[in-house]
């Protein structure tokens, strides 16, 4: 269980130390074990994307560093403090946008910050910024049934950044959206982030949005989740669309797929390899 109490920062946003966590099946008289003591860190205002089979424990760990989970084995700290529940310093965005049907636009944006007490003129004035910031001025009064899928994952987005986390935890935020809009999606992530420069933790099973998004790539094996590999993306930045046509990109897209595969060997004890490309 993670304990409360504040340690040093030095430049890293969130650090994960043996973090292992087991889900109870009273039923079948046992339990699942669905991570086995994971670390890694994330630097201040990096992007890094946990990739791996399905079933490994990437949302287990993101809703670990939400606060979300209890019970776990291992450490987390974000900023410097250990993880013990939810904070306003964390902000999530799932696959589903969720949006409040009855609120429009710029109500589903400030709703976060009407519920962290900000005044309405000061609410309204930084909701009306995230607006424009992820390109949707001119639909500040539509609800979310006017918009398409790429338009409601903007608002999501905006909503969570509305809030200012130090941490934006991404659980498959495009999945459910068409190949088109996926990819055009991923452009406006890459463009906001060099905007705000928010620290990033992103779930994703799409190795090229991977790569193409992050500074680190985490690759986690089959269940129960142990840490294979650790890929540095030292692909140029600022990156367009045009990126992933590279044979640079390629190369890196291809190292990912073949550490995911199955029969790669572990890493001793769970330690992580670094890997530059």
């Amino acid at each position: 269980m993670a304990s409360a109490g504040v340690t040093g920062n030095d430049g890293i946003a969130l650090r994960v130390e043996g973090l292992s966590i087991a889900y109870p099946l009273p039923r079948l008289a046992r339990r699942l074990d669905a991570v086995n003591a994971v670390s890694f860190d994330v630097a201040d205002g990096s992007f890094v994307s946990l990739v791996g089979p399905s079933g490994c424990g990437k949302t287990s760990i993101l809703n670990a560093v939400a606060g979300l989970l209890s019970g776990f084995e291992g450490r987390i700290v974000v900023h410097g403090r250990a993880v013990s529940g939810p904070g306003r310093d964390r902000a999530l965005v799932f696959q589903h946008a969720a949006l409040l049907p009855w609120r429009t636009v710029l109500g589903n944006v400030a709703y976060g910050l009407e519920c962290h007490r900000v005044g309405r003129a000061e609410a309204r004035r930084r909701a009306l910024e995230l607006v424009q910031l992820v390109e949707l001025a001119g639909f500040e009064h539509h609800y979310p049934h006017e918009l398409s899928g790429g338009m409601q994952q903007r608002v999501n987005l905006a909503r969570a950044l509305a809030v200012e986390p130090s941490l934006l935890l991404m659980d498959e935020p495009f999945a459910a959206l068409d190949a088109q809009t996926r990819e055009a999606m991923q452009g406006e992530l890459m463009r906001i982030w060099s905007v705000r420069r928010t620290t990033v933790l992103f779930i994703t099973h799409q190795i090229d949005e991977a790569v193409y998004l992050s500074d680190r790539v985490v690759i986690l094996s089959a269940r129960p989740g142990r840490i294979k590999a650790v890929v540095d993306v030292t692909l140029p930045r600022p990156r367009s669309l045009a990126t992933k046509r590279t044979e640079r990109f390629l190369d890196v897209a291809r190292r990912v797929w073949d550490l995911i595969e199955p029969g790669g060997a572990l890493l001793e004890d769970g330690r992580l390899q670094d890997q530059e490309v």
